[in-house]
């Protein structure tokens, strides 16, 4: 396996993970656990840290994957594809918030605000994993440049 497939590969296994240990603390929460829940949802932000640092630095070093499938799905792809991203970022944000007011045991808040963000981010690693599929299990990949090479033009 090359490069090109391991980083996909590892970084949706962390957005996979991440969306598990959140549906298993949000259970462990329900059941009074709140010890258990802390840890969980901390393992479930370090899983979600870990895809965003590899997504990066595959980013940077080796690029993106193109669209490499029919053309007459490429605008349903990059329509979904637009739609993740928003979804991923929206996530982010939302997941930061979270943490942060549980954090500073705003327990009230972060109830609120610990629902939508957990359905919003199952909604971002199910449309993640829809887009590593496509991208390498149900066609080829296209091309991919790392972002240094098209900054530096090298």
């Amino acid at each position: 396996m090359s490069w090109y497939f391991i980083f996909p590969t590892v970084s949706t296994s962390f957005i996979a993970l991440s969306a598990i240990l959140v549906a298993i603390g949000w259970r462990q929460i329900i059941k009074r656990k709140r010890e258990a829940h802390e840890k969980t949802m901390v393992a479930a932000a370090v899983a979600a840290l870990l895809f965003f640092i590899i997504y990066m630095s595959r980013t940077i070093f080796i690029g993106n994957t193109s669209w490499g499938g029919p053309d007459d799905l490429k605008t349903i792809y990059l329509i979904f594809l637009l739609f993740h991203i928003v979804l991923a970022t929206v996530a982010a944000v939302f997941g930061i918030t979270t943490l942060t007011l549980a954090w500073r045991k705003k327990f009230a808040k972060h109830r609120k605000w610990g629902r939508t963000t957990a359905l919003i981010w199952f909604a971002t690693a199910l449309t993640g994993i829809t887009v590593y599929v496509l991208l390498y299990l149900c066609y080829p990949g296209g091309h991919t440049k790392p972002v240094i090479d098209a900054i530096f033009g090298t």
